[in-house]
């Protein structure tokens, strides 16, 4: 067993720079995965390929973003959460650097997995990095708002940025990511050591999860393209859900299990995790829909459609900074019930009046709906924190953060079947958006079932 070390309180400049860290990677992972839907045009011309291979560029970060956070949630808390984001933003920037450079699609994809597995070991850790130099709630409630606002500045400036650099050489979208991370580096000494937990390996829950998410990912992915009932799409699915089920049993019978159950013990974690699974199945449904609404049923130039979604961007920046001192002054469940109702009126509104063909009327409704999870997300990422046993931070927030990956990808993956010819577009569109106010209103009552102004002992 290694020994664990305990550091020394953070101080404020140390308190600070963590956090200006932490915020600086979620925004580079957030960005990297808006700001290169608008270059695919100009990749496609400069390298080729088709609408598959264009696909998977965007989908080989999600899928090893998603399929890799378990796993490397516990291997930052076993190294230290200081020591695993600097490799993580070393190991970015080297990938970024791949990307840039890539003379081929299949170079350019291998690179972007190797982008979305490093994002997957950087952001525990920055959640890791916030609880440790805040160990406070109404401090970390601050710092998470903060934090999650860096994700909704690269929301909004991704889709602006990625037209304007691919505008020049689509390459520059991913070159722009290295004197980030340089600068990143740069103020990593700045922050403490962080403590190390020094329980085994669970070699067999790491290889059934990546095979459990890693099958059912790739068949939502697939399935999408090629039908679910191929039985390439078939066998991912049995192979994933007896995965999972193995998986499960492990961890339930492991003394050291990488996702220890009792996380789930608390039912504060368990709303914290729907929620999260929520708001991103909502949001990416959301989007999804939305674009193809703007531009295949009402005919809005690209670029035209890109603004529609600008004002939810920039709203959610200012949601998420309001969530901390909300759920300071108020307790954390206003906040989140508050959001919650945002997105199902938001997502219940498109759904019944998408057939006026309303501009505003999308934009309104975005509007809700991002808003509405800026607003519920950082207190439910608190709760996360809050309820993680000691020296599992990590594992926690990847656990968090898996079940929001897994929503995304679930939501465009149903969306898309729920989705018919174009004469049958609204009626799919309106199915859809059910799917995820349903969910939306669960979490809305399940929330009310957290505590308000009372936080659970540390």
């Amino acid at each position: 067993m290694t020994a664990t070390a305990t550091p020394k309180r953070f101080t404020g400049h140390g308190s600070l720079a963590a956090l200006v860290l932490a915020s600086l990677g979620f925004f580079l992972i957030t960005l990297d995965v808006s700001i290169v839907n608008l270059a695919l045009p100009s990749i496609r011309q400069s390298l080729g390929g088709d609408i598959s291979t264009q696909q998977w560029i965007l989908d080989g970060y999600t899928l090893f973003f998603a399929v890799l956070l378990l796993c490397l949630g516990n291997v930052s808390d076993r190294i230290g959460a200081k020591r695993a984001y600097i490799t993580g933003i070393a190991l970015f920037g080297v990938a970024s650097v791949l990307c840039a450079i890539a003379p081929s699609v299949p170079a350019l994809i291998v690179a972007r997995c190797g982008q979305g597995a490093t994002a997957a070991l950087m952001l525990p850790a920055s959640m890791t990095l916030i609880r440790e130099a805040f160990p406070e709630a109404r401090g970390r409630a601050k710092a998470l708002g903060v934090w999650a606002a860096g994700g909704a500045v690269a929301s909004a400036a991704g889709p602006v940025l990625g037209g304007a650099l691919s505008a020049v050489d689509w390459r520059l979208i991913f070159a722009v990511n290295v004197p980030v991370c340089a600068g990143m580096l740069i103020l990593a000494p700045h922050v403490q050591r962080s403590p190390r937990n020094g329980r085994p390996f669970d070699w067999a829950g790491q290889v059934l999860a990546l095979i459990a998410l890693g099958s059912i990912i790739c068949a939502l992915i697939e399935g999408g393209a090629i039908g679910y009932g191929r039985p390439l799409i078939v066998t991912l699915l049995i192979v994933g859900a007896a995965a999972l089920v193995l998986f499960l049993l492990v961890q339930a019978r492991v003394p050291h299990p990488m996702m220890p159950l009792g996380l789930f013990r608390a039912s504060a974690m368990r709303v914290a995790m729907f929620g999260g699974f929520t708001f991103i199945y909502a949001w990416f449904g959301s989007v999804f829909l939305a674009s193809l609404y703007l531009q295949q049923h009402l005919h809005i130039a690209p670029a035209t459609a890109g603004l529609v979604f600008l004002p939810s961007a920039i709203l959610s920046f200012f949601g998420n900074l309001a969530s901390g001192p909300l759920a300071n002054r108020l307790g954390r469940r206003f906040p989140v019930l508050l959001g919650m109702a945002s997105l199902v009126i938001g997502l219940t509104t498109i759904a019944l009046f998408a057939h006026e063909g309303s501009i505003p009327l999308v934009a309104i409704t975005l509007i809700l709906i991002g808003g509405g999870g800026s607003v519920a997300m950082p207190p439910l990422a608190g709760v996360v924190l809050e309820y993680a046993p000691e020296g599992q931070a990590g594992v926690a927030s990847a656990v968090s953060n898996t079940f929001r990956q897994v929503g995304g990808a679930l939501a465009v993956a149903v969306f898309g079947v729920l989705l018919g010819p174009d004469d049958g577009f609204l009626t799919g569109m309106r199915v859809s958006l059910a799917t995820a106010a349903v969910l939306a209103l669960a979490c809305l009552i399940a929330s009310t079932t957290l505590a308000g102004r009372r936080h659970a002992p540390r």
